[in-house]
């Protein structure tokens, strides 16, 4: 099982505010439901509760909310109390590859543990105030193996790309 985490990545490495997504852009929304989709995903509870209620579960994908809380429930997903726990549950299911999907604490973590084989990463060109960071890539562990760029336009008021890196064995 390959265990990939995908995340959108300011300059200044910001990826959120006040428990928020601070840019919309939907070619990037299009691409993390693509990217996702009929896969399990990690995420940590507050992560979780940041998305639209209307929007969860994640649909089409298996839930593994991450949380430290014994009495956490939440219908229609699987919930895990450490990260190497969520990660077995995905393998014991088959998965062949598993994205965690934040936040920040989970990244970090999963960085610092050396669980991540590949990162789905969108770079938004352009620096953010925000509270919540991701680490810096260390180019000595990780390939960058696909970049597509893409400019500002009606919709997506930043450019960004699109990049995957692989970790170097």
């Amino acid at each position: 099982m390959i265990t990939s985490l995908i995340v959108a990545v300011a300059e200044n490495n910001v990826i959120g505010k006040d428990n928020d997504l601070i840019w919309r852009l939907p070619k990037d929304m299009k691409f993390f439901k693509e990217t996702t989709l009929n896969h399990h995903i990690i995420t940590g509870r507050k992560n979780y509760i940041s998305i639209p209620k209307k929007f969860r579960p994640l649909p089409n994908r298996t839930n593994i909310v991450l949380t430290r809380q014994t009495d956490f429930k939440e219908e229609g997903c699987v919930i895990a109390h450490s990260l190497e726990g969520a990660i077995a549950h995905a393998k014991d299911n088959n998965e062949t590859e598993l994205f965690i999907i934040g936040g920040g604490q989970i990244y970090k973590e999963a960085l610092e543990k050396g669980l991540i084989d590949r990162m789905y990463i969108t770079h938004v060109h352009h620096d953010f105030d925000g509270d919540t960071f991701f680490p810096e890539i260390d180019e000595k562990i990780w390939n960058k193996v696909s970049e597509i760029s893409n400019s500002v336009d009606e919709k997506h008021q930043y450019p960004y790309s699109f990049v995957v890196y692989e970790k170097i064995n």
